[in-house]
């Protein structure tokens, strides 16, 4: 195949990543010429047929290409941070099973060639039966973690220390911060969990249709920890259907309840970890608001309202409920 004849093209949304500062703006400068050089070592073309596309998200490069030999791959280009940096990792952990493939990867260039799948995702499937389909795959990833991978403790730790230091200025109920904080922290250092290997953010779009598999898990964070740390993604997206039941905290909790039916994970754990996993995700729009230098945008505030919502939801879990 001819080589690569025109430079790549860095997607808006990507690019926006930039605003972000350092590292991200120094990263995307160099994203252009890192394809170029990947593309080339590793023998790749873009992939130019019909149905090819393959949408870029907001953190990372994703080309359609073609190896030597014409077979259909994915390259992803990613700035690696501490909180994904065990997705190399974990994608090799588990083989293919239940997750994309790996075909080849560059850990200092953030590069990692996959096998093509899709376009469909779990977004088609109705909520519920998406819901009993990742909780499938929970059981298929949650393998005992390797040593290599970066300890969620650790992660979980920091973040809660973040969220404490924000005192009265987290938009969110007092008892939720209060219950997140106290059960975080009791999670984090619970000696006696099992650790596995924990996706990290598995929700609708993080999960194609496959040829080898019906559905197979993508973009992994890669941590080893709690397999109860999980749910939460999965009631805080598609949230349009939630609102439009009339009776959000019901329908969350159906979701909640079908994810721990179908993993047969501890019911109590993952609802704490709704609790914690929510107000750490308030905790982090207030920081990327003050980081920017600015108040919380509406979007920003629609997010909060969301991860409440959540956690609100998860009061009614548990003895007596």
């Amino acid at each position: 195949m001819d080589a690569v004849s025109e430079p790549v093209r860095i997607p808006d949304a990507l690019a926006a990543a930039g605003e972000r500062g350092e590292p991200w703006a120094s990263w995307l400068d160099a994203l252009p010429r890192t394809a170029s050089e990947v593309l080339a070592e590793w023998e790749l073309t873009l992939d130019r047929l019909p149905g090819a596309g393959f949408a870029s998200g907001a953190t990372a490069l994703v080309l359609p290409v073609r190896d030597s030999s014409g077979l259909a791959l994915v390259l992803k280009l990613t700035l690696i941070e501490d909180d994904n940096v065990g997705e190399i990792e974990a994608l090799k952990a588990w083989r293919g099973l239940g997750a994309v493939r790996l075909e080849r990867a560059d850990p200092h260039r953030g590069a990692l060639l996959l096998e093509r799948l899709g376009p469909g995702d779990l977004n088609a499937v109705d909520a519920l039966d998406a819901c009993e389909i990742v909780g499938r795959l929970y059981r298929r990833l949650h393998l005992p973690a390797s040593p290599r991978l970066p300890r969620l403790a650790g992660f979980v730790t920091r973040w809660l220390d973040d969220l404490a230091a924000l005192g009265r200025d987290v938009p969110a109920p007092p008892r939720f911060v209060q219950q997140a904080l106290s059960a975080g922290r009791a999670l984090a250092s619970d000696r006696e969990m099992t650790s596995a290997i924990v996706h990290g953010d598995l929700h609708y779009d993080n999960v194609l249709a496959g040829r080898r598999e019906p559905w197979l898990a993508i973009d992994p964070k890669g941590f080893a920890g709690d397999p109860a740390y999980e749910p939460a993604p999965m009631l805080w997206n598609r949230w349009d259907e939630l609102a439009s039941t009339g009776d959000l905290g019901g329908a969350l909790r159906d979701r909640f309840y079908a994810l721990v039916d179908a993993s047969g994970l501890d019911e109590l754990r993952c609802r704490d970890w709704v609790v914690v996993r929510s107000m750490i995700g308030v905790s982090w729009e207030v920081l990327d608001a003050r980081a920017a230098g600015r108040a919380l945008s509406a979007g920003q505030r629609e997010w909060i309202t969301r991860l409440v919502t959540a956690a609100k939801a998860m009061q009614a879990v548990g003895p007596g409920s």
